[in-house]
Formats: structure tokens, sequence, C-alpha cells
């Protein structure tokens, strides 16, 4: 369509360009016409200027012709007079061309003038519309010029929102990934911190498990590194007994001093309490075992009285 176009401008332009050669032809050939006509008529005019003088001399002769007085002056008069009559018809005649071609050149000159005149006015008008579209064109190419800047300026204005929507949105996701970032850091530390506190309580736990352990150990140890010296303490009681029959007063010493396996036996539960604090678990076993061995002196004491 483009290259339509363009091939339709360039015919209209070449019309133009052989128009234009045309009109400079055409007031070329005008000019020679008038030159010509001008020339026709000089011709024409010297032409006329000989049959007026050739008239002027054939009167003359006439004239002179009638003023003889001779017998043959009659046919001498006759002849001047056809001679002058021939002139005058020879001067009318050129006179007639000279008036038909001075009128021609008139006319050739007025179809010039007026077609150099036309040519004037198209050419002027030509100008003038070649003067408005030049304007026209001035217009259209300023309006364009501010059409580009107010469109540059609006794409500019435009990619300054943009630029700043997208500064603005980086700045919202950078505080939203601060904030979540900072969130997880403290459930991260809260985590840690309860993590932490359970460990040092289970520490604690196994710590205090270990130490009631290590109590409950050494009172069993305790406990029966004690049985042997109370066994031997009944084993022993026949022989007070038999003493006891012979001296009654002495039986009574030995009863006295029973109470202080009395007191061991009584020292024992302190220790179970002290035990049954830190590990509930261990209270059975503690205290089932000296109430065992507390028990055994009292019913030996009886059976030696």
């Amino acid at each position: 369509m483009a290259a339509r176009k363009q091939t339709v401008v360039n015919t209209v332009a070449s019309l133009e360009q052989q128009l234009a050669q045309l009109k400079a032809q055409l007031a070329k050939a005008r000019a020679a016409q008038a030159a010509d006509a001008g020339k026709a008529v000089a011709g024409l005019v010297k032409d006329a200027a000989k049959a007026t003088a050739a008239l002027k001399a054939a009167q003359g002769k006439l004239t002179a012709a009638a003023k003889k007085k001779t017998p043959g002056s009659a046919k001498t008069v006759a002849a001047a007079k056809a001679v002058v009559a021939s002139a005058k018809k020879e001067a009318a005649a050129a006179k007639a061309k000279v008036a038909a071609a001075k009128k021609e050149a008139a006319s050739s000159k007025a179809a010039a003038k007026l077609a150099a005149a036309h040519d004037k006015a198209v050419a002027k008008a030509e100008s003038a519309v070649a003067k408005r579209a030049k304007a026209s064109s001035k217009k259209a190419a300023a309006k364009s010029k501010v059409a580009e800047k107010k469109a540059a300026a609006k794409a500019k204005l435009a990619a300054k929102k943009s630029a700043a929507k997208a500064k603005l949105a980086a700045k919202k996701q950078s505080v939203k990934a601060k904030a979540s970032a900072k969130k997880a850091a403290l459930k991260k530390k809260a985590a840690d911190r309860k993590a932490s506190a359970k460990a040092k309580l289970a520490a604690k736990k196994a710590s205090v498990k270990a130490k009631a352990a290590a109590k409950k150990t050494a009172a069993k140890a305790k406990a029966a590194a004690k049985k042997p010296a109370a066994k031997k303490a009944v084993a022993k009681k026949p022989a007070v007994a038999k003493k006891v029959v012979a001296k009654k007063p002495a039986t009574k010493k030995a009863v006295a001093k029973k109470p202080v396996a009395k007191k061991v036996a009584a020292k024992k539960p302190a220790a179970k309490k002290a035990v049954a604090k830190k590990a509930p678990a261990a209270k059975k076993p503690a205290g089932t075992a000296p109430a065992k061995r507390g028990r055994k002196p009292k019913a030996a004491a009886p059976a030696a009285v």
C-alpha cells in the first residue's frame, strides 16, 4: 500500500513537471508569435508605405499629364488615371493588410498578456497554496512535536510512578521479610529457651534422682553394714541371759542397755525421710527394711527376761 501511494505521488509530480515545461514552452511560443506578428506588421507597413508612395507618384504624373495641353495628353491622362486607380487599390489593400496584421498582433499580444496574467495568478495562487500547505505542515509538525513532548512526559511520569510503586512494594516486601525474620528469630529464641529450660530441668531432675539414688544406696550400704552388728548382739544375748539367771540385777542392766539398739533403729527413719523427700518412689523399700530390723531386738528382749 505504501509503495502504491509512493508511485501515485511520483506520477503526479512528474505530470506537474511536464505541465510546467509545457507552460514554459507555451510562453516562449506566445512571445515568438508576438514577435512574428510585429515583424509582419512592420513588413506590411513598409509595403503600405511603398503603395502609398506609388499612389502619390501616380497622382503626381496624373497632375502633370493633366496640365499638358497636347493632342496625346488625353491618353496620358487616362493612363495616369488608371495607374492612380490601381495604386489606390494596392495602397488600400496594403493598409487593410497592415490593419489586419496589427489587429492579429494586438490579439496575440492581448492573449499573451492574458496568459501571462493567468500564469502569474496561477503562480500566485500556487504559492499561496504552497505557503498555506507549508504553514499547515509547520503547524502539524509543531502539534506533533507538542504531542510527542506530552507523550514523552506522560511516559516519563508513568515510568516514575511505576518505579515509585516498585520501590514501595520492594520496601514493603523488605519490611515484611524483616518482620517475618524477626518473628522467626524470636520464635527460635523462645524455642531455644524452652529447650534449654527443659534440658536444665531434665538435668536437675536427673541429678536429684542420681543424688537420691546415691543416698539410697548409701543408706542401704549403711543398713547392710549395721545388720551384722545387730546379729552379733542377738547372738550374745543368750550368754547375757545365763548371767541374768545367776545375777538378776545384771539382767536389769542388760535390759536397760537395749534402748541403744532402739536408738540405732530410730535413727534410720530419719534417713528414710530424707530419701523419701528426694525420691518418692523409694519410700516402700526404705521403710520396710528398717521396720523389720527394729522389731527383732524387741522380740528377743522378752525371751531373754
